[in-house]
């Protein structure tokens, strides 16, 4: 199962890695022109670039200093099966460099009803104990997400919101280590997309797809069964809240994410990102803690 994961992130970024300098050089050269859902998802013909391009996906962002309160120096599943007992704690620091890398690229146009596109991304979160001079400045957590992804355009009023476009994605989430740290799942993700004005709104419920061999089966009790992410633009600054929920009232947890973005030079923009909750990386997904990270960021959200 592990290393089936890990030849898929191979072909992700293999994949990836075949476009050309060109397609790079736009990917950054224009950024700022892609501020709206619709653009930024190729929504109306106007918008559309073809298929095989590199584009962005979520936030492009790098925090020299990302502080959180918990270290999990002890991680555990909720499986209980004995292979996941970890040995005793890592004396891990509080403080580490957190960075996301983020893209997308359409692989078929217009293929349903002369409309829908087809697409898939890859994400990749590292989490580096630079600072740890101790333990050789180890990668604590890295998450390997690749995607899937159908999307389709609508246009039409909600709510004094127009909804732009709907979707599903089959979603894989991993952090390629060996027992007794092996985490990931399987998701099926269905998305909308609601914008008005400076507003833009992705909803995105989900449901998890059992293995055979449960790294986490207890994991939407802690990261919850969706999301949804609300974006405001204010002048220069770009505002974003996400927060997912288990839906369970008995027992409710989730995670909630607060983001802000603002120019410094060209495209680079200092960023801000608090969050308190479970599941910050796959390792974390039971483990409660708040977390606080200054660095800055070339692509924002959307």
């Amino acid at each position: 199962m592990k290393l089936f994961c890990v030849k898929k992130i191979h072909f992700f970024l293999l994949f990836f890695s075949l476009s050309t300098q060109s397609q790079v050089k736009d990917l950054f050269s224009k950024p700022a022109e892609l501020h709206t859902i619709s653009e930024r998802w190729e929504l109306t013909p106007e918008s559309s670039n073809g298929t095989f391009l590199i584009t962005p996906y979520k936030s492009i962002y790098i925090l020299p200093v990302d502080w959180y309160s918990s270290p999990n120096e002890q991680p555990y599943s909720g499986n209980g099966q004995p292979e996941y007992i970890a040995p005793p704690g890592t004396n891990y620091n509080n403080i580490e460099t957190k960075f996301q890398l983020s893209f997308k690229t359409k692989i078929l146009h217009n293929f349903i009803f002369g409309k829908g596109d087809l697409w898939v991304g890859y994400t990749q979160v590292s989490n580096w104990q630079i600072y740890n001079e101790s333990l050789s400045r180890p990668f604590r957590e890295i998450n390997y997400e690749p995607e899937v992804i159908f999307n389709y355009p609508l246009n039409f009023n909600v709510l004094g919101f127009k909804m732009r476009m709907a979707g599903v994605a089959f979603n894989h989430e991993s952090n390629g280590k060996g027992l007794p740290f092996s985490r990931s799942w399987n998701r099926i993700i269905f998305h909308l997309g609601f914008d008005r004005n400076n507003w833009s709104v992705y909803v995105r419920p989900w449901l998890r797809l059992r293995s055979q061999k449960d790294d986490n089966p207890d994991i939407t009790q802690y990261i919850g069964r969706g999301d949804i992410n609300i974006i405001y633009t204010n002048n220069k600054s770009i505002f974003t809240l996400t927060g997912s929920n288990n839906l369970n009232f008995n027992k409710n947890r989730g995670n909630t994410a607060v983001s802000w973005s603002y120019p410094i030079v060209g495209n680079l923009k200092g960023f801000l990102l608090v969050s308190h909750g479970f599941g910050e990386t796959l390792i974390d997904y039971n483990n409660l803690q708040t977390t606080i990270g200054v660095g800055i960021s070339l692509i924002g959200p959307l």
